[in-house]
């Protein structure tokens, strides 16, 4: 466990979220995940928001860089037995997105993209977001908020991201790309 920079508290990694039936998610594997991972990020709808179309080798070594940090935690998300989702959990204030807002230091931000086509435009997005959303806040009684931060032109995923329950705090610029901070509070006192 590392100390976070809030105030000195020791802040742990990202935990897995606790899921219920028909939804699974595991950390994932960069061996076994590794070819599905690759070929999702390099499918048009995932790639030109995520602009992560890496090759292999570039995909392996940035999974074990997140399976071995604390930063954030990289996730096979699994409905009905079957992968729909690459997803990566990390704790605001170990990233980017730190200083953006009044995060707290137990705040957790998702990235999530749905690798294959056929599985969007299907309200799946939205019932994974607010299934993540609320095993995140079961996993870690001390998180209050889940935010995520979509590119603005990404219109499929705000509109996923809200009819989830997150609210949309407004726009922030981040190095690669303006984007709509949305936050999942625990209740409306948790709002930003």
């Amino acid at each position: 466990m590392t100390t976070a920079p809030h105030a000195g508290l020791e802040v742990p990694p990202p935990p897995v979220p606790r899921l219920s039936a028909p939804w699974a998610i595991r950390p994932a594997s960069a061996t076994e995940d590794l070819p599905r991972i690759v070929r999702w990020m390099q499918a048009p709808h995932v790639a030109a928001f995520w602009k992560q179309a890496w090759p292999e080798a570039q995909w392996r070594a940035e999974l074990e860089r997140q399976l071995a940090g604390d930063h954030s935690l990289p996730c096979m998300l699994i409905h009905e037995e079957t992968p729909l989702a690459y997803l990566e959990v990390y704790r605001v204030t170990r990233d980017r997105l730190a200083g953006h807002y009044a995060e707290r230091p137990h705040d957790l931000g998702v990235h999530v993209a749905i690798g294959e086509p056929a599985s969007t435009g299907r309200g799946l997005g939205r019932l994974l977001l607010r299934e993540v959303a609320r095993g995140l806040l079961a996993a870690d009684p001390r998180c209050t908020r889940v935010v995520a931060e979509p590119d603005s032109r990404n219109a499929p995923s705000l509109r996923a991201f809200t009819a989830a329950g997150f609210r949309v705090v407004g726009p922030i610029t981040l190095p690669d790309k303006a984007a709509t901070l949305l936050v999942h509070p625990r209740s409306e006192e948790d709002l930003p």
